[in-house]
């Protein structure tokens, strides 16, 4: 009993109640949503890409479309292909709506980004992937977040395809969303969405090689230089795609096991007097990874004390009761939706033990092969 109790504990505090604690320390605190009024020059987007010719012309086009007019906004698109031809179709594609580059030898995001900055000019880096567009505000709000110089840093907000706003990736990413505003609103976001950011380009340092979640280790590079790391709900970057289960469970393990190659590359990370925002990252990033062992311990913990004080009578009635929330999800037309959910959940769980393999093993070689 006290092993399940003390296990759900935990989980309630990972899950609800630090979001909670956020939640109450960033009442009444500035939120970074006000537009700068007129132009900043010297901005410039950098798309880092491993997609089609015509799917990164069509996001160049979106770029053009709604970035300031005062002829210095620059967009530089870094392809990571397997060969120089993947380079000049992209190049063909664009034509002159963009400047391209190849991404470093390495390979991966990171290498993009690497040579897509070496690339840029400008005060400004706008950071974005290939299949979100920005509207007409997207950019100005970036830009009015950095203005005052408090911030080294801004997130904007992923928003999810329209018919995705029931499910419980959406409800996941609103969570999500909130925290990191809330986060930001005391000291620093930790990590910002890598389709809608931006940051002063003389706070930029080359990303090491391999190196797999650039939009986390960049925010607590700053963070432990430091700068603040902000978020800016006005900043939307409306995704294209509808995310798959299997889908989002790749993209989970690979982003799961950035967060064990952070703490291997980055350690000072778990220094409280290193760290600003040692708690938020703690809790946000390193409780979480609990989850499935917590789940465990608490369902053994319980069940023990269960076969313990009242033995099968109560196993008995809990599969009786489990039965009958099905029969009534399906008798509610709600049955798809709660497999749906059963499936997501179980998915990130097996996704969080597939990471924890990859981190005891160093295996950082995601971006290059499936997870």
């Amino acid at each position: 009993m006290a092993l399940g109790l003390a296990a759900t504990a935990v989980l309630l505090f990972v899950w609800g109640g630090y979001p909670l604690l956020m939640r109450l320390a960033a009442a009444g605190r500035r939120k970074l949503t006000a537009p700068l009024a007129g132009e900043w020059p010297g901005v410039c987007a950098i798309v880092a890409t491993r997609d089609g010719a015509d799917a990164v012309a069509a996001r160049v086009a979106n770029l053009r479309e709604v970035g300031p007019r005062d002829g210095t906004f620059q967009v530089v698109v870094a392809v990571d292909g397997d060969s120089a031809r993947a380079v000049e179709q992209v190049a063909r594609a664009v034509g002159d709506s963009a400047h391209v580059v190849a991404a470093d030898a390495a390979g991966g995001k990171a290498a993009a980004l690497n040579a897509g900055v070496r690339a840029a000019s400008g005060s400004v880096l706008v950071f974005t992937d290939t299949h979100q567009r920005f509207d007409r505000d997207t950019i100005p709000h970036l830009l009015g977040a950095l203005a005052d110089g408090s911030c080294g840093a801004v997130s904007g907000q992923l928003e999810l395809p329209e018919g995705a706003r029931q499910s419980l990736v959406e409800r996941y990413w609103r969570m999500e969303r909130r925290l990191r505003a809330d986060e930001a609103a005391v000291h620093s976001a930790i990590g910002v969405s890598g389709s809608v950011w931006a940051m002063r380009s003389d706070l930029w340092r080359p990303l090491p090689e391999g190196l797999i979640l650039d939009d986390l280790y960049t925010p607590m590079r700053l963070a432990l230089a430091g700068q603040r790391v902000g978020y800016c709900a006005g900043a939307k970057a409306f995704d294209q795609r509808r995310t798959s289960a299997t889908g989002e469970y790749a993209r989970k393990v690979r982003t799961l096991t950035g967060n064990f190659q952070l703490l291997a590359w980055m350690p000072q990370l778990l220094l409280p007097v290193r760290n600003p925002v040692w708690l938020q990252f703690v809790c946000h990033k390193l409780l979480r990874l609990l989850t499935p062992w917590l789940v465990l311990l608490a369902a053994i913990g319980f069940g023990s004390w269960l076969l313990r004080s009242a033995g099968s009578v109560l196993l008995l009635w809990g599969v009786v009761a489990t039965v009958a929330v099905v029969l009534l999800a399906a008798a509610l037309g709600q049955w798809p939706r709660l497999r749906a959910g059963a499936r997501w959940f179980v998915l990130m769980q097996a996704a969080i033990v597939m990471a924890t393999v990859n981190g005891l093993t160093g295996r950082w070689d995601v971006w290059n092969r499936r997870s």
